[in-house]
């Protein structure tokens, strides 16, 4: 099995801290740039329907002038697959979204939304975009998404984040390990995140089924104090550290 762990960079809340405020600063964009710079393998963008952070101008920029994979963060939304449809990002993430939440609170219901889910997994994928799942890390869900022809999933780890050190986030963590073992007997492509920092990426990082990490908010809040570059770089060390 090859051993690399991809690492994408989500860009969202760089561009929440120029909209609190107004105006064109801090660009996303810029920093999507450094990231690339700093040895990111993929950019994520969440495009939300109140447009709370990223806009329809960022995901244009980012399709013009960034060189690495875009991942375009989506809800099942006749909306946003016209504007998936339109733009044709490398991948394509759908997740479950709600106004209300400050970020997204778990993973999509993919049982529950089998025939609304189908129709964009299979349009995403006839337009070359490749499509991933957000879900939450049990076994029966991965086989819901296969069921459906998601050739990705993308387990979320909030819990596994969120948790108390100790016996709690060790039950988290195991569930995690056990969908990514599951994933992969399945042949499901299998991507984890949510919530990641220092010190709670190396366990997963250590999972040789889990091939993409995607880590944004904590990167962006840690380059207040030592800058974007520096927050991936360690990022990076930490999961290259794990994997070997």
């Amino acid at each position: 099995m090859n051993n690399a762990l991809r690492l994408g960079i989500n860009i969202d809340h760089v561009a929440t801290i120029r909209n609190a405020r107004g105006g064109d600063t801090p660009d996303p964009v810029r920093a999507a740039k450094i990231a690339a710079d700093a040895g990111a393998d993929g950019i994520t963008a969440h495009l939300r329907e109140d447009r709370r952070h990223i806009t329809d101008t960022d995901i244009l920029r980012l399709c013009d002038e960034i060189d690495l994979p875009l991942n375009l963060e989506m809800a099942a939304t006749d909306e946003m697959l016209a504007i998936a449809l339109r733009h044709k990002p490398h991948a394509a993430c759908i997740v479950p979204e709600k106004r209300e939440e400050r970020t997204t609170e778990g993973g999509l219901d993919v049982i529950g939304q089998l025939e609304t889910l189908k129709p964009f997994v299979g349009q995403l994928g006839d337009a070359g975009v490749r499509v991933s799942l957000f879900i939450e890390p049990e076994p029966i869900v991965l086989d819901a998404a296969m069921s459906i022809g998601a050739p990705v999933v993308e387990l979320h780890t909030g819990a596994y984040c969120d948790a108390k050190a100790g016996a709690e986030r060790d039950r988290e963590f195991a569930r995690i390990e056990r969908a990514a073992a599951h994933a992969a007997d399945i042949g499901l492509e299998c991507h984890a995140g949510h919530g990641l920092t220092f010190d709670t990426v190396q366990p997963v990082a250590s999972i040789s089924s889990i091939v993409e990490l995607n880590i944004g908010h904590f990167l962006v809040g840690e380059a207040i104090f030592v800058g974007f570059s520096a927050s991936i770089a360690e990022m990076r060390r930490l999961m290259v550290e794990a994997r070997t």
